[in-house]
């Protein structure tokens, strides 16, 4: 028979997996976009001189997955590719207006609302609630599962 405090954890944990699957059909509702897309989106409208290998860098995505995500984004007519200047064998990123519209009218991500109210919490709060999530990868054995820091429930990659 379970424990009342497993099945309260377990009860926690649908409300997350849900609150992901939600934020991500807000998402794709009022952008057509996955959360993926729409964060490497936002890194390509940061500015500057952006190259697929450094918003990789920044969301800690795969060179692959990032490609793969702006050829999407590029398809979409969100996002430019261009050489640069200075060394023809860099590939700059760039927003279009499209692309600038869809983010204005992006709803805020899960992982957004997340970061701001766990980095509000006292230091030791954020390492017990760390210290008890990678138990719980633990638990269920998926603690060496490759993940981005995403809030999402499928493929990042996926269109």
């Amino acid at each position: 028979m379970e424990s009342e405090i497993a099945t309260a954890t377990l009860k926690a944990l649908r409300r997350v997996l849900r609150a992901a699957e939600g934020g991500t059909r807000r998402i794709a509702a009022a952008t057509g976009l996955t959360p993926s897309q729409l964060l490497v989106l936002r890194e390509i409208d940061a500015g500057g001189n952006v190259t697929p290998g450094l918003v990789a860098q920044r969301l800690e995505f795969g060179h692959a997955t990032v490609t793969a995500i702006v050829d999407r984004l590029v398809a979409l007519d969100l996002a430019t590719r261009s050489r640069s200047a200075e060394d023809k064998r860099r590939v700059l990123l760039a927003a279009t207006g499209k692309g600038r519209r869809c983010l204005a009218e992006a709803p805020d991500m899960l992982q957004e609302i997340f970061a701001a109210r766990f980095a509000a919490l006292p230091a030791w709060e954020q390492a017990m609630i760390l210290a008890g999530t990678e138990r719980l990868a633990d638990i269920l054995g998926v603690r060496e599962m490759d993940a981005a820091p995403l809030l999402d429930t499928g493929a990042i990659d996926r269109i």
